[in-house]
């Protein structure tokens, strides 16, 4: 069994990098465990905005899956907020998927210094 420790050090990690995406941008949870050398822990980095929640400084709204599709928005107060939050943004949202998703995607690969 992994140490817990191990993986709190990676959801710190991973609320760093979240921290950087700027508004009205997104990204997906597979840049984020790429970017942080871990390519196969897209799932632990969907763990890390699960519990991310009550910590308003960590832009989890911005973090989605691959192709732009709001996968994580029941983890929200309303299955409405992330949506709402990203809009405010303006980011365009239809049908749970980020419109013009090409223009919208940080990549922290290509946007941060590796």
């Amino acid at each position: 069994m992994k140490d817990p420790r191990l993986q709190q050090d990676f959801f710190e990690q991973v609320y760093a990098v979240v921290k950087l995406i700027p508004q009205g941008r997104a990204t997906s949870y597979g840049a984020i465990a790429r970017y942080l050398g871990s390519g196969s822990s897209a799932r632990t980095v969907g763990w890390a905005m699960n519990a991310a929640h009550g910590r308003p400084e960590i832009p989890a709204h911005r973090v989605v899956n691959r192709l732009g599709m709001l996968s994580g928005k029941m983890h929200f107060g309303n299955p409405m907020e992330m949506q709402q939050r990203l809009e405010a943004e303006g980011v365009h949202v239809v049908d749970d998927q980020i419109r013009q998703w090409e223009r919208v995607f940080w990549d922290p690969m290509k946007e941060l210094d590796t």
